[in-house]
């Protein structure tokens, strides 16, 4: 994280940042990874995907996927995914 936040070691973030920024900074690293993997890679992967003239519309949450819902594990999320389905709305919501 100290790459991504830069300008910084280690020891000068964990001097500067409280734990409470730090618990932040993972809750949002979760729901948006900020590695080469997730910003250079995986885009990098689709735009040649596209190249094939394949629908690349399908593909637009591999690259940044829906948070999991409370009511559905990602097993189950996956499950209704594999099966062409998107998972039902929670009830009460």
């Amino acid at each position: 994280m100290a790459l991504a936040l830069g300008g910084r070691t280690v020891a000068e973030w964990q001097s500067v940042m409280s734990e409470v920024e730090f618990r932040s900074w993972l809750e949002f690293y979760k729901m948006s990874p900020f590695d080469d993997l997730h910003r250079f890679y995986r885009p990098a992967a689709l735009i040649a995907r596209s190249f094939s003239g394949g629908d690349i519309s399908d593909l637009l949450e591999w690259l940044q996927p829906r948070p999991a819902s409370k009511e559905w594990s990602q097993a189950d999320i996956n499950t209704f995914k594999a099966f062409g389905a998107k998972a039902p709305p929670v009830k009460g919501k």
